[in-house]
């Protein structure tokens, strides 16, 4: 196929950096042409939130994030923030609302915020291809030279937006990363991330016999700790609480979970036997808790006080199967993996990249925004306020 010139700046990556980067140059008055490797770009943003995006967080802060350098988002985030996508959300009369935690969810669907994004790039003229297999990529004296499945392209600049490993069903892959290191760029040792876990032996069949139930708790690994939900799967453990945890755990590290994060469950137990001394354990920890999750820590935590009264149990027991509840520890096997992580931990060492451009410092015109990067924000939406931010970032100087 034909050479194709005069484009100011090359997109690689149709998932919600890229476009928003794309759109945001093409306001400029620039050329943009995305390439995406898939037959559709957006995928993961119509996946996202169940179906329904949440699209951004109302408390986006640089502690929402995780980084080899902690102060690299602020920048971005402060030059394209969660109020300034809630305007472009709100133009285009996409009703919203707030779940949880700050996390904003459209009412209806995903779809319309991937809408939102082709409208905005199809009204500044930006040209998407899919389908696209690039092959290799050169940097000439003052462009950039990219050979493809649909021809050679040329460009001044040069985005990578390409996302992370996670979800390589959906056409993931570590093609960015091996850009930077083709352009001599040090990559972060990689790992998925917001991932459930996974559990063996005793611990998988209790998880087995819960799955499907859920309860609030506090759960902690490596000095960090989040209050949400968590739910037993057949495979281990899940829902936000695992998710925001698995980001900081690493393999042979074990997990604490506090059952019981309202009360003091050691003083809730010494409370009950002084005014419910006839009842069980078990009866007055099913007021707080769900019966079936009580009965399986039962047989683990006090079976030798399964038909005791709490009368009859000692202050020390009973203190220590509060302390049980409150600091429940399991190691975990593993996690799902890539297969189901919503995010891929590290990336491209952001000493390569200016905080304020998304600019690679030794290669003049080469960007680098998204999940490809060094930055992995938390669950609640922080992911798309970041990709929202670094491609702003970038599209705003391409």
């Amino acid at each position: 196929m034909a050479k194709k010139t005069g484009v100011d700046c090359i997109v690689i990556g149709g998932g919600a950096a890229g476009l928003f980067c794309a759109l945001t140059a093409g306001q400029r008055g620039r050329k943009v042409l995305v390439l995406d490797s898939s037959n559709k770009v957006g995928k993961k943003i119509l996946m996202s939130g169940g179906g329904s995006c949440n699209f951004t967080n109302l408390h986006i802060d640089p502690e929402n994030y995780i980084s080899s350098n902690p102060h690299f988002v602020k920048s971005a985030l402060s030059s394209y923030t969660q109020w300034d996508f809630v305007a472009l959300v709100e133009k285009h009369g996409i009703a919203y609302h707030e779940k949880t935690l700050g996390q904003l969810f459209c009412d209806k669907s995903s779809k319309q915020i991937l809408e939102m994004l082709l409208t905005e790039c199809e009204e500044v003229g930006v040209e998407i291809l899919t389908h696209c297999q690039i092959t290799s990529v050169e940097q000439l004296s003052d462009e950039y030279s990219l050979q493809t499945s649909l021809g050679e392209f040329t460009c001044h600049s040069l985005v990578v937006a390409t996302g992370g490993l996670s979800i390589p069903t959906m056409g993931a892959t570590g093609f960015g990363y091996e850009l930077a290191e083709q352009f001599g760029l040090d990559v972060l040792d990689r790992s998925a991330a917001l991932v459930p876990f996974t559990f063996s032996d005793q611990w998988k069949s209790l998880c087995e016999r819960l799955a499907g139930l859920s309860t609030d708790v506090v759960m902690a690994a490596s000095g960090q700790s989040f209050r949400e939900g968590l739910l037993f799967t057949h495979r281990g453990l899940s829902g936000p609480v695992s998710l925001q945890v698995s980001s900081y755990w690493s393999p042979g590290q074990p997990i604490t979970i506090n059952l019981m994060p309202d009360c003091d469950a050691s003083e809730y137990l010494l409370d009950a036997k002084g005014h419910h001394g006839k009842s069980l354990v078990r009866t007055v920890l099913t007021q707080l808790l769900p019966k079936t999750l009580v009965n399986e820590l039962e047989a683990l935590l006090w079976s030798s006080y399964q038909t005791t009264p709490l009368a009859e149990i000692p202050d020390a027991v009973l203190r220590k199967i509060g302390s049980s509840l409150t600091a429940w520890t399991l190691k975990p096997s593993g996690t799902e993996g890539y297969r189901t992580a919503e995010v891929t931990l590290r990336g491209v060492d952001t000493r390569h990249i200016s905080s304020k451009t998304m600019e690679c410092s030794e290669h003049r015109g080469l960007y680098f925004i998204g999940e490809v990067v060094d930055v992995t924000g938390h669950l609640g939406g922080y992911n798309f306020q970041w990709a929202w931010s670094s491609g702003y970032a970038a599209g705003s100087v391409v």
